[in-house]
C-alpha cells in the first residue's frame, strides 16, 4: 500500500515501538508527547511476566500476555541491532517464593493455576532454591518459572527514540493532528483525549544500590506483603511496587516502608544496600485489567490501558496496530480488547 502519514500521541514504550513499526513499513510517522518517555515507562520495573502476572478470571489475557512474550526475543535483537543499544534484556527466568505458610499457601493456589494453563513453575526445595539464589532468606521455599524474563524499560525507550522522530509537544484535541491515522497511545491522557474509561493507579518503585544483589527476578510474598526484585547487571536492584487508586504522585511513607521490610526480609543483604531513587507512575487501568487496542473511529487508532502489562504487550501491540494502519484487522488474540467493549465517550 501507499505509505500514509502517522500520528502516534503518547511517547512511551507503547507508542514508541508502534511508531517504529510502523516506520519500518514505510510510514511517515511522527510521536507527540511533551515530555517523552517519563511516564509509566520511566518507573517500570521491566519484567516479562506473562506467568507471574496470571491471574484467577484472566484466561484471555493471560493467554495474550503469553503471546506478548513469545515476541519478545525477536524484538530484542532487532531493536539492539537497529539502535545499537543494549536493552538490559535477560532470561535467567523468576523465582516466586515465600517466608511463611500463609505465603505459601498463597501461593501454591497461584501455582496450581498456572500449571492448569499450561505454565512450566518447577518446584525447588530449600537447596535447590539457594543454589540458584544464594542471597535468599533460608527459609523462602519457592519455583522457578523459565518463562518469566526482564528487560530495561529505560534503556528500550532510550533505542527506540533514536529510531523514531518524536515532537515535545501536548496534543489537546485528536481532531488538530493532520494525518491519514492518528494513534491514541498516551496512557492515563487516552481517557481525556478518547473519551476511554482509563483511569490511573499509581505505583512507587525503589532502586536499590549496593555491592551484592540477586541474580534472578524474586517475586513472593513476604508475611503477607507483596513484593517484586529486579536486578539489574549494573547492581541496581529495583523494589516494586505499590498499587493505589490515586493519582498525586507521591509516594507515601508507609508503601515505601512495606517494600523495603518486605524486600529485606526474602533477600536480607539488601538491608545494606543505598535506597537511591523512589519514583512514582501512573499505570493506565480498565475496569477489567485488559488493554484497549483497536479502532476508535474513521482514522483514528487506539492502543492504552495496558496497567502492569505495558512492557510486556509492546512488541505484539505495535504489530497488532501496524497492522490496522495498513488495512488489515486485528489477530484473533487480540478480539476481546477493543475498545468497543469500554467506551464511554466520544472523541476528544
Amino acid at each position: 500500500m501507499a505509505p500514509l502519514s502517522v500520528s502516534v500521541v503518547g511517547g512511551g514504550i507503547i507508542g514508541l515501538s508502534i511508531a517504529w513499526q510502523c516506520a519500518r513499513r514505510g510510514h511517515a510517522v511522527t510521536v507527540h508527547d511533551p515530555d517523552p518517555g517519563r511516564g509509566a515507562s520511566h518507573v517500570a520495573a521491566g519484567m516479562l511476566a506473562p506467568v507471574g502476572e496470571s491471574y484467577f478470571g484472566e484466561r484471555e489475557l493471560t493467554a495474550l500476555l503469553l503471546e506478548c512474550a513469545r515476541r519478545w526475543p525477536g524484538y530484542a535483537a532487532e531493536l539492539a541491532a537497529a539502535s545499537g543499544h543494549e536493552l538490559g534484556h535477560r532470561t535467567e527466568g523468576t523465582l516466586q517464593v515465600g517466608l511463611t505458610t500463609d505465603d505459601l499457601a498463597e501461593l501454591r493456589r497461584l501455582w496450581t493455576y498456572q500449571r492448569e494453563l499450561g505454565a512450566e513453575v518447577v518446584a525447588l526445595d530449600g537447596d535447590r532454591l539457594r543454589e540458584r539464589e544464594p542471597l535468599l532468606n533460608p527459609r523462602a521455599r519457592g519455583v522457578l518459572v523459565e518463562s518469566d524474563h526482564q528487560v530495561d524499560p529505560r534503556r528500550v525507550v532510550a533505542a527506540l527514540r533514536e529510531l523514531v522522530p518524536v515532537r515535545r509537544e501536548a496534543v489537546h484535541r485528536l481532531s488538530d493532528l493532520d494525518a491519514d491515522v492518528v494513534v491514541l497511545a498516551a496512557g492515563c491522557a487516552s481517557a481525556a483525549l478518547g473519551g476511554l474509561p482509563v483511569r490511573p493507579v499509581q505505583g512507587a518503585v525503589l532502586r536499590l544500590r549496593g555491592q551484592a544483589a540477586p541474580r534472578h527476578v524474586i517475586r513472593g510474598y513476604a508475611d503477607g506483603r507483596a513484593v517484586y526484585l529486579v536486578p539489574r547487571r549494573d547492581g541496581e536492584v529495583l523494589v516494586g511496587a505499590t498499587v493505589e487508586e490515586r493519582a498525586d504522585g507521591h509516594a507515601t511513607a508507609g508503601g515505601v516502608r512495606d517494600l523495603l521490610r518486605a524486600a529485606t526480609d526474602l533477600v536480607p543483604e539488601l538491608a545494606e544496600h543505598a535506597l537511591v531513587e523512589v519514583s512514582v507512575g501512573q499505570r493506565p487501568g480498565t475496569a477489567d485489567n485488559g488493554p484497549i487496542v483497536g479502532e476508535l473511529a474513521p482514522g483514528v487508532l487506539v492502543a492504552t490501558g495496558h496497567y502492569r502489562h505495558g512492557v510486556l504487550a509492546a512488541p505484539y501491540t505495535a504489530l497488532a496496530v501496524a497492522d490496522l494502519v495498513d488495512g488489515g484487522s486485528l489477530p484473533p488474540l487480540w478480539e476481546p480488547f477493543t475498545p468497543q467493549r469500554l467506551t464511554a465517550g466520544g472523541l476528544g
